[in-house]
């Protein structure tokens, strides 16, 4: 959106002007410019090769396919998406047709508080301007790809019938006419389009589209996921077809790999099991004290082939997508979980990887070839452990000698050339949601993390590695897994923040993992580990799919390529295609069509990843909402891991679930963000929350349907900072014993900020259960 400038003197601008013009419009496409000067004939030329030449210049930047505007500026208002959060849990914000030049912007709400708090990977419309430290966007509303379609929950009175979206920042509740909601029942999740009405004001109206659930199944969580996030389910029947249409591997065109005693480890309920290892002793006299590791992973290719039914839709899922309940898998079934899956006892066709590690853990060399292979273990992560902690069973037992022994001491010599590379050492923890037997949670419990995890980690990590190399040296085109160095600007907010905890780090100096983990390693035994953790992995960038190489700086290597889950990544299903063509193992390896896609490919595997991830992680922030909904009341310990304008983010410590404390009910004085301290302060006593405080909050709301939770601050703020300028009495704290009471004490009640409703609700969110 630009504003209009005046007319100009008509004729070919000259530098000034047109730079003056753009400026003031904001931006403009060529065909508006020359219209505006009156240009015709060569005068457009002459306009053509004027702005092609301020944009290499880097005057001028592209705002979409044909705009134009000056570097590094931003239109008055715009469409952006959000992009990022630093260390505090701020957002920051993209324009949608930027070009490389156009900066992030720290998103504000808006200034009356009406729209829910927005999270990331959302399209906003916003208000930029020019903050005393870099661009803002102020909140103006919140737009959706599919703003004319509400996923919900039907609300049915003597009145009326409702459907309330379950995603806890929409403020579309519709009315659906009485005459056609007969059918529907209290309760019934719904897909249902905006009708167009000649009302300006009132509730709008719904048609329902289709009913897709029961907000009391106990699977809800996963199908309002899957439909609020538009995952592709299920197969076509011709894919379902081609997928059995798959005949029995064979020797042919393939090394016999039967006899390398190799074995799956994988978590407990795998259903399908892509990847298998083995190790012995280097005899080569050459290496002393080295390692032979092989790993095997399912040749997918062999019977997904380039631009097939399975092909095609394979690329749409990009991925698969895993829930506590069920999986959307990125192939069908009797593939994943058949011909694909290295069964313990059964021919299978792999794409293996011999690697030889020296006694200092450097990778010396590896080979790549199609097998036919057997597997002959399969064990699950935990008892893998127990065998190497001493507790063998009958599986583990007759192997030991030949292979577990084998594979630990390898892991071990390998584990020095880890160390030696110092990749990002955060630890993440994550939390495991059991199903009981009726389908409801049973539990909520940490995900134990073991020796044999890491174990498989760096060898799935070094054969990655052999990927990238090899398809480098034939000079294969390639997807790489890229991860990017953090940004100034993050390094900035790290450096910061860790000043307010007494932890100095220099801006100056680059970044790199070893920097990162001396910090963690001397952080982690303090009581600010969980944030600084919690910090630096914020601080990072997110990793994605690229043709194009910048190396993975967290596992700090300079080529990387996913290659060892092609059952559950199209990205490496492409690179076993490219190790397929480069090595001329078959027919079946990367098209040439595939190869000028690349680009195209890359882009969306690397957002379905995205939309698989937000789905993850809506569905499990429903199933721990569900799980706490009859905790309403209690109170419970945890840390404060966010703080932002709408409010503090804190963190339960026995469920890891993120709640919001809204700003608007801290207490009876009004609290700013102070984003140097990361902390919202009281503006007339300086008190205090600060992010990674440990604190006390009671549980207000759960709601299951939109997995918001809200709670109440029960622990008191820190004392005012002595070191902090003296609290500033704007016009809230003038008269009398400061600002006006917000609480209990005022009639009324407090008034609604950011959202949020006085009572810690959040629009849109009905009340849980309380007890």
């Amino acid at each position: 959106m630009t504003k209009t400038p005046k007319r100009p003197a008509a004729g070919l601008p000259d530098r000034d002007t047109l730079i003056a013009f753009l400026r003031e419009a904001g931006e403009a496409e060529k065909a508006d410019i020359a219209r505006v000067f009156g240009l015709k004939g060569i005068e457009r030329r002459q306009l053509r090769e004027m702005l092609k030449t301020l944009e290499a210049e880097g005057v001028l930047g592209k705002r979409g396919r044909k705009g134009f505007a000056e570097a590094g500026a931003l239109p008055a208002v715009g469409v952006a998406d959000v992009v990022d959060r630093d260390a505090d849990g701020e957002l920051y914000v993209e324009l949608v047709k930027g070009g490389e030049d156009a900066p992030r912007a720290l998103l504000l709400p808006d200034r009356e508080g009406k729209t829910p708090a927005p999270g990331m990977g959302d399209r906003l419309l916003v208000k930029f301007s020019r903050g005393t430290e870099g661009w803002e966007a102020r909140l103006v509303k919140r737009l959706d790809a599919g703003t004319n379609r509400v996923l919900g929950v039907i609300r049915k009175s003597a009145r009326e019938t409702r459907v309330e979206p379950v995603d806890k920042r929409s403020k579309d509740v519709l009315l659906i006419p009485n005459a056609v909601a007969g059918d529907l029942r209290d309760g019934d999740l719904v897909l249902a389009s905006i009708e167009k009405s000649d009302h300006r004001h009132g509730p709008k109206r719904g048609k329902i589209l289709e009913t897709i659930g029961r907000e009391d199944d106990p699977r809800a969580a996963s199908i309002i996921a899957i439909h609020a996030h538009g995952l592709p389910t299920g197969f076509s029947e011709q894919v379902e077809r081609e997928a059995e249409d798959q005949a029995l591997p064979t020797l042919k065109g393939r090394e016999d790999l039967r006899e390398v005693p190799f074995i799956t480890i994988d978590p407990a309920d795998a259903r399908d099991h892509d990847d298998a290892v083995y190790a012995e002793r280097d005899t080569d006299p050459k290496n002393p004290d080295g390692w032979i590791v092989w790993v095997a992973i399912a040749d997918v290719a062999a019977y997904v082939r380039p631009n097939s039914a399975l092909d095609r839709e394979a690329r749409d899922k990009g991925n698969s997508t895993y829930f506590p309940d069920r999986v959307e898998p990125m192939l069908p079934e009797v593939l994943s979980n058949g011909l694909c899956s290295l069964k313990q006892g059964e021919n299978r066709a792999c794409m293996a990887v011999r690697m030889i590690f020296d006694k200092d853990g450097k990778k010396t060399g590896h080979k790549f070839m199609r097998g036919l292979m057997r597997s002959h273990a399969k064990l699950s992560y935990e008892q893998a452990q127990s065998a190497i902690d001493g507790q063998q069973d009958d599986v583990t037992g007759p192997i030991m000698d030949a292979i577990l022994y084998p594979l630990w001491n390898a892991y071990s010599t390998m584990l020095k050339g880890r160390q030696r590379r110092s990749p990002l050492a955060i630890e993440s923890p994550e939390r495991r949601i059991i199903m009981g037997p009726d389908g409801g949670i049973a539990a909520i419990e940490p995900r134990k993390s073991l020796e044999a995890h890491r174990l498989i980690e760096e060898m799935m990590i070094q054969a990655n590695v052999c990927a990238a190399e090899t398809l480098e040296k034939t000079r294969t085109p390639l997807i790489y897994r890229v991860h990017e160095a953090p940004s100034q600007e993050k390094i900035f907010n790290l450096a910061d923040f860790l000043h307010t905890i007494g932890k100095p780090w220099n801006k100056g100096e680059p970044a790199n993992t070893k920097r990162f983990n001396k910090l963690l390693d001397e952080t982690r035994d303090g009581p600010h580990a969980e944030v600084v953790n919690e910090v630096v992995l914020r601080t990072q960038m997110q990793a994605v799919y690229s043709p194009d190489n910048v190396g993975h700086f967290g596992l700090h290597l300079d080529r990387y390529a996913h290659f060892t889950s092609p059952i559950r990544r199209y990205s490496d299903l492409i690179v076993h295609r490219g190790l397929i063509r480069g090595l001329n193992l078959g027919s079946d390896g990367l098209t040439d069509r595939e190869i000028a896609e690349l680009t195209a490919i890359a882009e969306q595997v690397t957002s379905t990843e995205r939309r698989s991830m937000a789905a993850e992680r809506d569905a499990m922030d429903r199933y721990i909402a569900a799980f706490l909904e009859d905790h309403v009341g209690a109170t419970f310990g945890g840390r404060i891991t966010g703080v932002t304008r709408f409010g503090l983010f804190v963190r339960l410590d026995e469920t890891g679930a993120d709640g919001l404390v809204p700003v608007s009910t801290l207490g009876s004085e009004y609290f700013t963000h102070d984003d140097r301290a990361h902390a919202l302060v009281g503006e007339r006593t300086g008190k205090r929350f600060t992010l990674g405080r440990r604190v006390e909050v009671k549980l207000m709301e759960a709601t299951p349907v939109t997995g918001g939770l809200v709670l109440e601050m029960v622990s008191e703020p820190d004392p005012r900072d002595p070191n902090a300028p003296a609290p500033r009495y704007g016009i809230r704290g003038r008269g009398g014993d400061g600002p006006p009471k917000r609480g209990k004490g005022r009639p009324g009640g407090p008034k609604p900020r950011n959202g949020v409703k006085p009572s810690g609700g959040l629009k849109g969110v009905r009340k849980g259960k309380r007890k």
